[in-house]
């Protein structure tokens, strides 16, 4: 099993990550937000845990998202 985890950055907006928390990892709002402001604070939160293959590909369609918005947003995937 591997983490997904995200990392704070100063211009991706809290909007954007909490979107991506509810549309591509399928956390309500307010879980959604917890991360967020875990992320936001801390510097990194652990947004989920996944086999591999699926780890790695909410991380590429949510690293294609930030893309198009110009976000330089980062997630990794780590062992868990």
């Amino acid at each position: 099993m591997y983490h997904v985890v995200m990392h704070n950055d100063d211009f991706t907006t809290m909007e954007f990550v909490v979107g991506i928390l509810m549309d591509i990892f399928g956390k309500n709002a307010s879980t959604a937000e917890r991360l967020m402001l875990q992320v936001h604070k801390e510097g990194q939160a652990i947004v989920g845990t996944y086999p591999y293959d699926i780890a790695v590909t909410l991380v590429r369609k949510a690293s294609e998202r930030a893309r198009q918005e110009r976000f330089p947003f980062r997630m990794t995937v780590e062992e868990a």
